[in-house]
């Protein structure tokens, strides 16, 4: 790594450390480390959540980007009237039917999956932000793992600010004005293997490079290697080129990233425009299954 791109790196994440954060009244907030993650306490979700404590719940989640909630006894309906008070619908993914699991009932607003020794893949192996190639991708997510292993599926983010933030300002130039198209082939039938229904197609969308955050203000890095092909206004060899060195700066940056431990009653929330993650699948052949519930704002689309 260069002297600069360090020295960049340090004035990111010391900016990013050096922003107010307000003491909260209602809840208890503990960061898991200095880029992102946090833990939340003093809330019981499966009671109705005073507008005061979800004001202070939101506020965590702009300066933390994912917050997880321990020892909730949490059901399908409140986990969905929870994710209701962020606005918007909820999301219908494209999968959601073909991740059921096992003796789960079919609910088109959740995304349900079982990973054991008999699966060839786990869900979200891989950075990403999920479903990206949505014309209005989904805004915040909420994941609840419903059987965890005995060791090991934490899930990992990367703060996707600093991942801008840290870039040169040739480089931050160079990049502004950029496209890039997010295609869900990319995503579920070249990792996955799973194909559309018949006569249907996954969607692709074409995102800025670099996107504002409608709440925040701030700009963020807008590519994943799961999702993301091409950057539409260069050659596919400069794409690929440029593309490969966005992937690696998000993935192989530790000071921008933290590991989230599940244990048993836990809801995970995150900013999904402002994040990557990665569920780590390193406790076969023991199983992990989950339940995720996400919030898409109509109208709001990634813009420069």
């Amino acid at each position: 790594m260069s002297f600069y791109r360090d020295f960049n790196d340090k004035t990111a994440i010391a900016t990013w450390n050096s922003q107010e954060r307000k003491p909260y009244e209602t809840i208890t907030v503990t960061r898991l480390s200095p880029a992102v993650g946090a833990e939340i306490s003093g809330v019981d979700l499966g009671k109705d959540v005073s507008d005061a404590q979800f004001a202070e719940i939101r506020r965590a989640i702009d300066e933390n980007l994912a917050v997880i909630f321990r020892d909730q006894k949490l059901g399908r309906e409140q986990h969905k009237r929870f994710a209701l008070r962020f606005g918007g619908n909820l999301h219908r993914h494209e999968l959601a039917a073909s991740k059921l699991a096992e003796g789960t009932t079919y609910d088109p607003e959740f995304l349900s999956w079982r990973t054991g020794p008999e699966s060839r893949f786990t869900a979200g192996d891989g950075w990403h932000p999920d479903v990206s190639c949505d014309p209005e991708p989904i805004f915040v997510s909420l994941l609840h793992v419903t059987k965890t292993p005995p060791l090991g599926g934490d899930t990992a983010f990367a703060n996707s600010y600093l991942a801008y933030e840290s870039l040169s300002e040739p480089f931050k130039a160079f990049l502004s004005g950029l496209t890039a198209i997010h295609d869900g082939a990319e995503g579920w039938s070249a990792s996955y293997g799973a194909q559309p229904e018949d006569g249907k197609s996954f969607p692709a969308s074409e995102h800025p490079v670099v996107v504002t955050h409608p709440r925040t203000g701030r700009k963020f890095l807008y590519v994943n290697r799961s999702f993301t092909t091409h950057i539409v206004q260069l050659t596919r060899k400069e794409s690929d080129a440029v593309l490969a060195e966005l992937f690696r700066h998000v993935e192989a940056q530790l000071p921008f990233q933290t590991r989230i431990h599940w244990t048993p009653g836990s809801l995970l929330v995150w900013d999904n425009w402002a994040t990557q993650h990665h569920a780590v699948w390193d406790y076969y052949p023991h199983e992990r299954w989950g339940d995720r519930v996400s919030v898409v704002v109509p109208g709001q689309r990634p813009t420069a």
